[in-house]
C-alpha cells in the first residue's frame, strides 16, 4: 500500500525542451510567484525517489544530483478568469479562428443563394469554384467594376434583366475562366459573349486585335458586328468585319482594330496570306460552335488557335446546341472551362407552340401552304426548305399569290442577301424562303411563325430553324409539314417536342429513334402544275 500511495501521489517531471511549444503558449501566472522568487532566489523542489522503478527500468535516463528537477505548474479547468488569463499570442490565434468561422458562414451562405438562383433559372454548372451567377446588371458595377457606359447602353437597348445565360456566362469569363455554353435560340448568348470582352479591353489600343469572334455565317457575323456597336455607343472601339475585299487586300498593320469578327475561311486566309497577327488577342469566341464543326471548319479553326497565341487567351463555346463530339473537340483546345446549361441540353424554347402537319405529298405541302396563309397569314413568316433550287421553285409558285414573299439562298450575291435580311426585318417582305444558311443564330424581331416545308435533316436542325422564333421572351409558333417519306425520321423530332412540353400523338413516340442518321431525301418538283406541263416549262 505504501508503495502504491508513493506511486499515486508522486510530482510529475515534463522535459522543456520537448514540449516547448506549448511552454510558449502556457506561462506560470504572477499570482503563483512566491516572494523567493521575486528576490530572484530559484525555488527548489526535492525530487522523489523512485528506487524500485529505478531497479526494474534498465533505459532510466541518469540526471546529474546537483540540478533541481523542475516541476511544471499545471493548470486547473476550475479556476477563475483572473487566475487563467489568456496570452496574447493564443488571443490572437483565436480571434483568426473566430474571424475564418465567420468567414466560412459567409462563403456557405454565398453558396446556398447561388444554387438557389441557379434553380431558378434553370441553370447547370460543372467545374469546380464556379463564380456566383448574377441577380442583376447592376451586379456588374459593384462585383466587377463595369463602367456606367455600358450599363446606360444595355439600359436604352431595353435590357432590364439578364437572362439565365447571361446571368452565369458572364460572371465566368470576367473571372478569368474559359466557358462552353448551350442555351435555347433567342436566349441572348451574343450579349453574354460580348458583355465580359467590353469590360475587359481598353478602346483604342495601339497593341493590335484584342478580341476575334467566329461566326458560321457571314450574315451572322454581320450581326454580331450590329449589335457590338450597339453596346459601344459612346466610346471608341475599333470593331472590324472581315468582308472578303479586307481578308483578300487588307493591310492589317496599318488598320486599327478592337474586336475582328468574321467567318473561318476568310481569317484563315488573311492569316496565311496578308500575315494577320493575333499573337495578342486576349478572347477568342466560337459562336455557333457546333456549326463550325460541322460545316468542316476543323482545319481552319485550327489554323486561328494556333495564330491566337498568347498564353493568357481566354476561349469561349457557345451554341444552341452541343453534340458529345463538339464537346470533345472543346476540351481539347480548352483548359480550366467551365460547362454551363441553361435548361435541358440540345432543347427547344418552351414558348414556341409546335405541332406536325401530316400533307400526305409534294403537291399537299403546297396545298396545305396556301390553305394555311387564305386561313390567317400572320407575319413575318420563315419558311424552311432543303436546298437553294428547292427555295427558288417556292419562290415562283408565291411570287404572285399576293404575300410580299422573298427568298434567300447562298447563289444571290452578298448585296442581296443582307436587302433580302433587311426587307424582311423592316416588314417589307411578309414571307421569307431560306435555306439553313440563316437557321443559325440570325435574330429577327417578332419572328410570330416559322414553317418547316421541307422535313428537317435532324433534330439539331430542327432546334435552331424553329428558333427563330420565340426569342427574347416573345411566344412564337412552328409548324412542319412531312409526308409519307418522312414518317420514319419522326421520332426525333417528337423528341425536342415533348422535351419542350408540346403534346406529340402516342403512335409516334412509338416509332425506334434513328441515331445519328440525316434526312435529306430526294423530292419532287415543288408545283402544282401537271408533271408534262412542268417538263414543258
Amino acid at each position: 500500500m505504501e508503495k502504491g500511495s508513493t506511486l499515486l501521489f508522486a510530482g510529475t517531471r515534463f522535459n522543456r525542451k520537448r514540449f516547448a511549444s506549448i511552454f510558449e503558449r502556457f506561462h506560470p501566472k504572477e499570482e503563483a510567484v512566491t516572494q523567493e522568487e521575486e528576490q530572484g532566489e530559484p525555488r527548489e523542489v526535492e525530487p522523489q525517489s523512485f528506487k524500485t522503478s529505478e531497479k526494474k527500468s534498465k533505459k532510466k535516463r541518469k540526471r546529474s544530483g546537483t540540478a533541481p528537477a523542475e516541476v511544471v505548474e499545471g493548470f486547473n479547468v476550475f479556476k477563475t478568469s483572473e487566475a487563467s488569463s489568456l496570452t496574447p499570442s493564443l488571443t490572437d490565434d483565436l480571434k483568426q479562428e473566430g474571424s475564418s468561422s465567420s468567414q466560412r458562414k459567409e462563403d456557405v451562405k454565398q453558396i446556398e443563394q447561388a444554387a438557389l438562383l441557379r434553380k431558378k433559372y434553370g441553370i447547370h454548372i460543372s467545374g469546380y469554384n464556379v463564380p456566383q451567377p448574377l441577380e442583376n446588371f447592376s451586379d456588374l458595377s459593384s462585383r466587377f467594376r463595369c463602367k456606367p457606359y455600358l450599363l446606360e447602353n444595355l439600359s436604352q437597348l431595353g435590357f432590364k434583366e439578364p437572362t439565365p445565360i447571361q446571368r452565369q456566362a458572364i460572371p465566368v469569363i470576367l473571372s478569368g475562366r474559359e466557358c462552353f455554353a448551350c442555351a435555347p435560340t433567342g436566349s441572348g448568348k451574343t450579349l453574354a459573349f460580348l458583355c465580359p470582352i467590353l469590360m475587359k479591353i481598353k478602346p483604342g489600343s495601339k497593341d493590335g486585335i484584342k478580341a476575334v469572334v467566329l461566326c458560321p455565317t457571314r450574315e451572322l457575323a454581320a450581326q454580331t458586328v450590329r449589335e457590338c456597336k450597339k453596346l459601344t455607343r459612346g466610346r471608341k472601339f475599333k470593331i472590324k468585319l472581315m468582308t472578303k475585299e479586307l481578308s483578300r487586300s487588307g493591310d492589317f498593320t496599318k488598320i486599327p482594330c478592337d474586336i475582328l469578327v468574321s467567318t473561318p475561311l476568310r481569317l484563315d486566309f488573311a492569316i496565311n496570306k496578308r500575315k494577320l497577327d493575333l499573337s495578342r488577342v486576349e478572347y477568342l469566341v466560337l459562336d455557333e460552335s457546333d456549326k463550325l464543326f460541322e460545316l468542316g471548319f476543323v482545319e481552319q479553326i485550327d489554323s486561328v488557335v494556333k495564330a491566337c497565341s498568347n498564353p493568357s487567351i481566354i476561349r469561349s463555346l457557345f451554341s444552341a446546341t452541343l453534340p458529345d463530339t463538339v464537346e470533345e473537340l472543346a476540351r481539347s483546345i480548352m483548359h480550366d472551362a467551365v460547362r454551363v446549361i441553361v435548361g435541358k441540353k440540345n432543347s427547344a424554347s418552351q414558348l414556341i407552340k409546335q405541332k406536325l402537319v401530316f400533307a400526305g405529298s409534294e403537291k399537299g405541302k403546297l396545298l396545305a401552304l396556301r390553305q394555311s396563309f387564305a386561313e390567317s397569314l400572320n407575319p413575318p413568316v420563315l419558311i424552311f426548305v432543303q436546298s437553294k433550287e428547292r427555295a427558288k421553285e417556292l419562290y415562283k409558285e408565291l411570287a404572285f399569290d399576293d404575300i410580299k414573299a422573298d427568298v434567300i439562298h447562298a447563289d444571290l450575291t452578298q448585296q442581296q442577301r443582307e436587302d433580302a435580311v433587311d426587307n424582311f426585318r423592316a416588314g417589307k417582305t411578309w414571307v421569307l424562303i431560306a435555306t439553313d444558311v440563316i437557321s443559325r443564330g440570325m435574330d429577327f424581331k417578332g419572328v410570330n411563325c416559322v414553317i418547316n416545308y421541307d422535313f428537317p435533316e435532324s433534330a439539331t436542325a430542327y432546334i435552331h430553324r424553329i428558333g427563330r422564333s420565340g426569342r427574347a421572351g416573345r411566344p412564337g409558333e412552328a409548324i412542319t409539314l412531312y409526308t409519307e417519306e418522312d414518317k420514319p425520321f419522326l421520332r426525333n423530332i417528337a423528341n425536342v417536342m415533348v422535351a419542350s412540353g408540346c403534346e406529340v400523338p402516342s403512335w409516334i413516340l412509338e416509332l425506334p429513334k434513328l441515331r445519328h442518321k440525316k434526312h435529306r431525301v430526294k423530292r419532287d418538283n415543288i408545283s402544282t402544275l401537271p408533271e408534262d406541263n412542268a417538263a414543258e416549262e
